[in-house]
């Protein structure tokens, strides 16, 4: 086969050679897509323009709607145009584009939900002390290491990622996904993978440890209070954190982790669509009960 590494495009999934079909997928797109930006952006607005909100949990509300609007949009809006242009194609710089902001934003997506499992640690556990531990200098440090975070592993992930060669350009997914990409590659991408698996396990496996240890904490001093109805409350603001957290990290798991071959496309494409544009669906109405039965 070819080298294609100085190729000028990749070709994306088609989700369908029948043209209604592929206008059907652009409105279910772009439904979706309208309904998260929608719903993120109003919790930008809202939080940045009442003061009544300007407290640790909606500071880090606010950081999670900036990334889950952005992380959405980084994968949604070309599926869009390429099912309205009847196309398949991406540049290599937008595949490339594609593959950073991903990364970037999902670990810093990633990183802001696990300082916020600490934030309702601190609210439950420690109610007194709230105030002293989580103050606005400690707040603005804890959600600039989570973005920090999150642009190391779009660098690492980028880098590694696209320093191979290809021969071939066709992704067989909607985007530039990197199971997909490495499926391309000419060369043994052994040191690479493992590379990718180990940096992918330690963020997502450390974090999901670390919020499993700070819930089981939450939930012993949740089962002590004497109150039905207080115990309920205070369960409302750590079941759909749960949720979304756990979602984000199996179908992650799922897409990157797993062997990559015996696996259909259908899957392939239903994990991706659950981890790149269901959690950025979810993440803004979920943390909104959150904050909401706490506040």
């Amino acid at each position: 086969m070819p080298n294609l590494t100085t190729t000028s495009e990749f070709l994306l999934m088609e989700l369908s050679d029948i043209r209604e079909l592929q206008i059907l997928h652009f409105f279910l797109f772009l439904t979706v897509y309208l309904t998260a930006v929608t719903g993120n952006l109003l919790i930008i607005i809202a939080v940045a323009l009442d003061h009544r909100l300007h407290t640790p949990m909606y500071f880090f509300l606010l950081n999670l709607a900036i990334l889950d609007l952005g992380s959405i949009s980084v994968t949604v809006p070309k599926a869009m145009a390429n099912s309205l242009m009847n196309s398949r194609s991406i540049s290599y710089s937008a595949c490339v584009a594609q593959v950073f902001f991903l990364f970037f934003l999902s670990g810093s997506d990633l990183a802001i939900l696990t300082i916020m499992a600490h934030d309702r640690y601190v609210a439950i556990c420690n109610p007194l002390q709230y105030e002293t531990i989580m103050h606005r200098g400690a707040c603005i440090q804890m959600a600039v290491s989570a973005w920090i975070t999150g642009i190391l592993n779009g660098i690492l992930h980028t880098g590694g990622t696209f320093a191979i060669s290809f021969c071939s350009n066709v992704v067989d997914q909607f985007f530039c996904e990197i199971p997909q990409i490495l499926k391309l590659s000419c060369t043994d991408m052994y040191l690479v993978e493992v590379g990718i698996i180990i940096f992918g396990c330690f963020l997502g496996l450390g974090c999901f440890i670390f919020i499993t240890v700070t819930y089981t904490h939450i939930f012993g001093t949740v089962l002590r209070i004497p109150s039905v109805q207080g115990q309920k409350k205070a369960l409302s603001t750590c079941l759909p954190h749960l949720t979304v957290v756990s979602l984000l990290i199996f179908t992650g798991i799922f897409a990157y982790v797993r062997p990559r071959s015996n696996t259909s496309s259908e899957l392939n494409f239903l994990s991706a669509i659950i981890y790149a544009v269901l959690n950025p669906f979810m993440l803004y109405s979920n943390p909104c009960s959150i904050h909401s039965s706490i506040a």
